[in-house]
C-alpha cells in the first residue's frame, strides 16, 4: 500500500463532480487501499478520492464503531432523518473548522471492493463522515455549508501546558 499526498483546498480538483466508477479493476481496489492508508497516516475518520486527486466515486471512513473501515464505490443516500449540528473538519482543509447540519442518521448504498451491493446505515459521527465524503464526490466542501467557520486550534495535553 501507498500514503497518498492529500490535495489541499484551493485546489480545483476539490470542487469538482466526480465521475461514477463503471469497472471494479485491480487499479480501483489498489486506490480504495491507499486511501484507507492515507486516512489513516494523516488521522482522518474518511476520504474521498477526489482529495487525492482522483475524480472517481470512491470513498473510504472508519469511525471508530463496530463497522470499522468501510471502502465504498458510487456511495450514494438513500435514505436520512433527524438533524445534528457540530464542528466538522476535512484533510484537504487543515486548520479549519466548519459548524455544520447533517442528518442525523443515513442510509448508504453502493457497492463493495468486490462489486456486491453495500449497504450501511450509520448514526452520529458515521453518518457525518458520509455525508460529508459524499459532498466531496459532489465537489461540495464543508466551508460551503457551514454556518460558521472558524481556525482549528488543537487542544495540547495537560502534560506539555505543565512544562512551559
Amino acid at each position: 500500500m501507498a500514503i497518498r499526498i492529500i490535495v489541499k483546498e484551493p485546489d480545483e480538483v476539490l470542487h469538482k463532480k466526480a465521475k461514477e466508477v463503471t469497472k471494479i479493476t485491480p487499479n480501483v481496489q489498489k486506490l480504495l487501499d491507499d486511501m484507507a492508508d492515507t486516512m489513516y497516516d494523516a488521522d482522518g475518520v474518511g476520504l474521498a478520492a477526489p482529495q487525492v486527486g482522483i475524480l472517481k466515486r470512491l470513498i473510504v471512513i472508519d469511525a471508530g464503531d463496530e463497522h470499522g473501515l468501510i471502502k465504498m464505490i458510487n456511495p450514494e443516500i438513500v435514505e436520512s432523518e433527524g438533524e445534528q449540528f457540530g464542528p466538522e473538519g476535512c484533510l484537504s482543509i487543515p486548520g479549519w473548522n466548519g459548524d455544520v447540519r447533517r442528518a442525523e442518521k443515513v442510509t448508504v448504498k453502493g457497492l463493495d471492493c468486490e462489486g456486491n451491493e453495500l449497504i450501511v446505515t450509520g448514526t452520529g459521527l458515521l453518518a457525518r463522515a458520509f455525508q460529508h465524503e459524499i459532498d466531496h464526490l459532489n465537489g461540495v466542501l464543508f466551508t460551503e455549508i457551514a454556518d460558521r467557520v472558524y481556525e482549528y486550534v488543537p487542544e495540547q495535553p495537560r502534560k506539555e501546558l505543565e512544562n512551559r
